[in-house]
């Protein structure tokens, strides 16, 4: 299937399923984008000749992590549900994807890190990190399937690894023109970020999980390119 079509059909879903999809992730999206907003002020406000990072902050960072996985696993869930023509209430796919967040996430916290090593080893020799960042975005293409393949395909975090790093092999191309869409989205997330930052932090909170909920559509298409190359696939919904 072409790109163009993978993403005409995750548009589609998208726009289809826009309200289930908002009732599903903006109440995490709160949660994740308030712990980031307060992080934000707090590295802002901080001495830099002296700066403290105290239990408060490691407590938020791990409440981060913990929200940003459980995001990724009701997502999933919904997407799986969907492309396999299933519904369930919203209730019921928060309470399954509690039972992947450990699996998402240790591959996270693993695919993370293989991610960013090539770039901070390269920054070691100057201008060679353009070499390390080229690595380390071609990586997060190939590992651009771990939480599919924790979820959908119920794998352990290092086979979630293995797999997505075979599985993208053949789609590398599109799955990076996929995630390519950040870009832009990120670009024009920041700008209206930085329009009404002046206007106080609920204002800010809500446009901010407005953007993070329109960025949701990089992984319904990623999802959907997703199903489209994987093995004895049957004819799915998204």
């Amino acid at each position: 299937m072409s790109l163009s079509a993978i993403l005409t059909e995750a548009y589609n879903f998208f726009r289809n399923h826009i309200s289930q999809l908002a009732a599903l992730t903006v109440p995490i999206l709160f949660v994740q984008v308030g712990i980031q907003l307060w992080l934000g002020m707090e590295i802002r406000g901080a001495d830099l000749e002296n700066p403290q990072f105290g239990a408060s902050h490691m407590a938020a960072m791990m409440a981060l992590l913990l929200v940003f996985s459980l995001l990724i696993a009701a997502l999933t869930i919904f997407l799986e549900l969907r492309s396999q023509g299933h519904e369930a209430s919203t209730a019921l796919i928060l309470k399954t994807s509690l039972n992947f967040v450990p699996g998402l996430l240790l591959a996270g916290v693993f695919s993370g890190l293989a991610i960013l090593a090539p770039v901070m080893i390269f920054a070691a020799f100057g201008p060679l990190w353009l070499i390390g960042l080229t690595m380390s975005i071609y990586i997060f293409a190939r590992l651009a399937y771990v939480n599919f393949m924790v979820v959908v395909e119920r794998l352990t975090p290092f086979e979630a690894i293995k797999a997505s790093f075979k599985f993208s092999s053949p789609i590398a191309f599109k799955t990076l023109m996929v995630l390519m869409l950040y870009i832009p989205l990120s670009l024009v997330g920041g700008s209206i970020s930085a329009l009404v930052q002046s206007l106080g932090f609920p204002v800010q909170l809500i446009v901010e999980v407005f953007i993070a909920f329109i960025g949701l559509f990089v992984n319904v298409a990623l999802f959907r390119l997703y199903m489209v190359s994987r093995p004895n696939k049957v004819d799915e919904e998204v």
